[in-house]
C-alpha cells in the first residue's frame, strides 16, 4: 500500500523528528509502510552500526543541501532550502510538516536564504548577463535585486540583506573545467553534483594563472557596484557574517600550503585581516566557517602530513582569542560544522574515515599558565551517527545543524541517487 508520512496529522508533536519518533511507535504493519516509498527506497530506519535514526527528507533524485558554509535556513529556522539538479530548481523543506515544495523554478545558481527575511537569494542567466533576484518563500514575492558585472560568481548576502558580494575576472576571462575564469567552483548548486576527478589540475591550473580578479560589493536597494579589492590572486568564498552587516569573509584559492587561506575584511575596505598565520612548513588551514553567533571564524587546521595533528581551530572576530580543538582519525571529515549554541561539532566523514559523527568538544583545564594571548586547547568526544561505508564521497555531504539540535542534515547518494537526509542526534528509542 502506498503510504506517506502523515505529518499533517502529527502537527501537535513538539518538531520534524518528534513526529517522525511518534509515527514509528505505531502499530508494526503501518510502521513497515511508513518506512518506505513506492520506489522501493527506504523512508527512515535506525542505522544498526550507530543506534541513531536516518531519514531521507526528499523524494527527487538529485536534491541536495547547499555548500555547508552557505546560510540555508530561514530566519526562524524552520524551512531550509535545497535544489533539485534536473532542472536546477530551489526547493523548500519544512521542518516542522517533512514536506517540500518548489520555490524557484530553474534553471538558477542558488545562493543562500536571508538572515533578515525567509527570502531565497539566487542568480538567473539573462542573455549575456547574471542578475541577482530574491524571492519570499512564505508568500512568493519575488524581486529583480541587480544585473552583476563581468562573467564571475556571487557568493553571499549579508545579514541585513543590503548588500551582497561577488568576484569576477575582467574582460572575456579563460576557462578552466569549462568555465570563465573559474568563476563558479565546484558546489552543490551546479549540475553534476559530484566533485570533478581532474578538479585538483583545474585548481592548480586558475592558480598559477594569476588572472586579474576583482572583489565587489553589490548594494541591493540600487543595484550598484562597489570595488572592494583587486588582485592577482584567486579569491574565492565569500562568507557575510551571519550578525554583522559590514563584515565579510574570504580566501585566497589554491593548493592550501601556497596561500595564506583566510581572511576578513569590511566592506569599506579597512581592516583586511589574515585569520590564521602558519607557524611551520607544509601547515595547511581551510574549509572556513562562521560561528551562528558571528563571534568567531572556525576553520580546519591541519600540521604537516605525518604528525596526524589536526585542529578545529577559532578566531574571535572581537578579541582574537583562539580555541584549538585537536581531533584524531575517527573525527576526520571533508567538512566539519558547528551547532547553533556552539556545544556540538560534526563531521562528513571522508574515504578514511566513511562516518557521520558527531564531536562533543572538551577544553583542557588551565592552571593560570603564565603568558598573555595563548591559544586554548582541547580535544572532542566522536560519536558515530551514520555509516557512510555506501556513499561515493565524489560527492560531499556538507553536513548542517538544524536550529534546534536535534538533526544533521546532509546529502548523500548511499542509495544510488543523491538525496538530502537527516539524521537524529538523539538514539531512537525502539519499541
Amino acid at each position: 500500500m502506498k503510504f506517506r508520512l502523515p505529518f499533517g496529522a502529527l502537527a501537535g508533536a513538539a518538531s520534524f523528528s518528534a513526529a517522525v519518533a511518534l509515527l514509528l511507535l505505531l502499530q508494526p504493519q503501518v510502521r513497515a509502510a511508513a518506512a518506505t516509498e513506492s520506489s522501493g527506497l527506504p523512508k527512515s530506519w535506525i542505522d544498526p552500526d550507530t543506534g541513531h535514526r536516518v531519514i531521507r527528507l526528499t523524494d527527487m533524485p538529485g536534491s541536495a543541501t547547499l555548500y555547508f558554509n552557505d546560510g540555508c535556513d530561514t530566519p526562524d529556522g524552520n524551512e531550509v532550502v535545497f535544489t533539485v539538479t534536473a532542472d536546477r530548481s530551489a526547493w523548500i523543506l519544512d521542518l516542522r510538516t517533512g514536506q517540500t515544495r518548489k520555490v524557484v523554478p530553474g534553471p538558477v545558481k542558488t545562493i543562500c536564504m536571508g538572515r533578515k527575511t525567509p527570502s531565497v537569494f539566487y542568480v538567473k542567466i539573462e542573455g549575456e548577463t547574471q542578475v541577482l533576484y530574491s524571492t519570499n518563500v512564505d508568500n512568493g514575492v519575488t524581486r529583480r535585486l541587480a544585473a552583476l558585472p563581468g562573467k564571475g560568481a556571487l557568493y553571499t548576502v549579508n545579514a541585513d540583506e543590503t548588500l551582497a558580494a561577488g568576484t569576477y575576472v575582467p574582460g572575456d576571462p579563460p576557462t578552466f573545467g569549462g568555465r570563465a575564469g573559474f568563476g563558479f567552483p565546484d558546489s552543490p548548486q551546479v549540475d553534476p553534483l559530484e566533485q570533478d576527478p581532474k578538479k585538483g589540475t583545474l585548481m592548480a591550473d586558475r592558480f598559477a594563472a594569476h588572472l586579474p580578479i576583482v572583489m565587489y560589493t553589490v548594494d541591493l536597494a540600487t543595484g550598484q557596484n562597489k570595488t572592494l579589492l583587486n588582485s592577482t590572486d584567486w579569491l574565492n568564498h565569500l562568507q557575510f557574517s551571519p550578525t554583522d552587516p559590514s563584515l565579510l569573509m574570504y580566501c585566497h584559492e589554491g593548493p592550501w600550503q601556497l596561500v595564506d587561506r583566510i581572511w576578513s575584511i569590511r566592506t569599506d575596505g579597512t581592516q583586511n585581516h589574515l585569520v590564521h598565520q602558519r607557524t611551520m612548513e607544509m601547515e595547511i588551514a581551510g574549509h572556513e566557517w562562521w560561528s551562528s553567533g558571528g563571534d568567531a571564524i572556525w576553520y580546519q587546521l591541519h600540521y604537516p602530513t605525518g604528525l596526524g595533528v589536526n585542529f578545529m581551530a577559532s578566531e574571535n572576530v572581537h578579541t582574537g582569542a583562539r580555541v584549538q580543538y585537536l581531533y584524531g582519525p575517527e573525527a576526520a571529515s571533508i567538512h566539519h560544522n558547528i551547532s547553533p549554541d556552539g556545544s556540538f561539532f560534526c563531521g562528513d566523514g571522508d574515504k578514511s574515515n566513511p562516518w557521520m559523527v558527531l564531536c562533543r568538544p572538551v577544553l583542557t583545564a588551565d592552571h593560570t599558565t603564565l603568558g598573555t594571548n595563548l591559544v586554548k586547547t582541547g580535544t572532542v568526544k566522536v560519536e558515530r551517527l551514520v555509516n557512510m561505508s555506501k556513499h561515493n564521497y565524489q560527492l560531499e555531504p556538507n553536513p548542517i545543524f538544524t536550529r534546534d539540535k536535534k538533526l544533521v542534515i546532509f546529502r548523500s547518494n548511499m542509495l544510488g541517487a543523491t538525496y538530502v537526509f537527516g539524521v537524529e542526534l538523539a538514539k531512537a528509542v525502539v519499541p
